[in-house]
């Protein structure tokens, strides 16, 4: 007689498997939320998927047993070895390539830390907007690798980290922008925070020793009156963790030198601090209420007959 499962039985014996999707879960829940606000269709992220897990798993069959095998990037990705042998042959490939820190945020570090842009009691100038040398013109040359003075001055007066001031100045009101709204630097920090956390967790999860450091602070019972209190505490003491950790990495730079032709190895560092909350058991800001228009139905006008149509030429005879 066949045994019957119970409904909160697992249907699986991979319990790594299942705690896998779980977490995949929650990670993708967001990303297609962004997906609609962007205009990204399902098939768009579908084939994305599957591009990266094809090129990911045959760079890991590579690296395992020295040569390429389609068949086995098939079997560990579930695609057919005709669809791995398109993506490997295509040319269409993502970009994977690791971006360093934001234009805005060199710009703005360089402004809070370049004596040349100070004032006299050693917080940021009011900057002229253009100029040669003491300018914000300047300052954006020098840090930003190309990218225009107008653009530039956009883009910090959107992230709300500057003020324009009148007569063509300008002046620095943080040092650390939150990209905010729908924009491509606000899209593109996504990715990159986002791939960050999980290479440093992923990392952990593969090794024994020597972990990267990695923290969580949390409680399910917050105060809803705290919050704003504990927010801006945290916003203080992140900003002040961060600009001491950019002045030690900073100091881990590698300086050129001319005298040996010898180019030292490098890698990239950093750290992340960010602030989540998820508003329960009533919302932190007072959310609008939205009137709705009852929706009326459409009904198809029926076309008269051709008996009809006669009747109405005979009545009108």
């Amino acid at each position: 007689m066949p045994r019957i499962r119970s409904p909160h039985q697992s249907r699986s014996n991979d319990p790594i498997k299942e705690a896998t999707i779980a977490a995949l879960k929650c990670v993708v829940d967001p990303l297609v939320d962004l997906m609609f606000d962007a205009g990204v269709t399902v098939h768009e992220f579908s084939q994305l998927v599957r591009e990266s897990a094809v090129r990911t798993a045959a760079k890991r069959v590579t690296k395992e047993s020295g040569r390429d095998s389609n068949s086995r990037v098939a079997i560990m990705t579930g695609l057919p070895r005709s669809e791995v042998a398109r993506v490997l042959k295509s040319d269409n490939v993502w970009p994977t390539k690791v971006l360093g820190q934001h234009p805005a945020r060199r710009v703005l570090s360089a402004w809070f830390d370049n004596p040349r842009f100070l004032a006299a009691n050693g917080d940021p100038a009011v900057l002229p907007i253009f100029g040669k040398r003491h300018s914000f013109e300047r300052l954006v040359a020098m840090h930003s690798r190309g990218i225009p003075v107008r653009a530039m001055l956009d883009e910090l007066t959107q992230m709300g980290a500057v003020d324009r001031l009148p007569d063509q100045r300008v002046r620095a009101k943080c040092r650390i922008p939150i990209s905010t709204g729908l924009t491509g630097s606000a899209v593109a920090a996504i990715g990159d925070r986002t791939r960050d956390l999980l290479a440093t967790l992923t990392n952990n999860l593969r090794r024994t020793s020597s972990p990267l450091f990695e923290g969580t602070a949390i409680v399910d019972n917050a105060d809803l009156e705290m919050v704003s209190l504990v927010r801006r505490e945290i916003t203080e003491q992140g900003t002040n963790f961060i600009n001491t950790t950019n002045s030690l990495l900073s100091r881990t730079c590698v300086k050129p030198n001319r005298a040996t032709a010898k180019t030292p190895a490098k890698c990239r560092l950093g750290v992340t601090v960010y602030y989540f909350q998820d508003d329960i058991e009533g919302a932190m800001e007072s959310k609008t209420e939205t009137t709705y228009t009852r929706r009326k139905n459409l009904q198809r006008q029926r076309r008269p007959t051709l008996r009809k149509r006669a009747a109405r030429s005979s009545t009108k005879i």
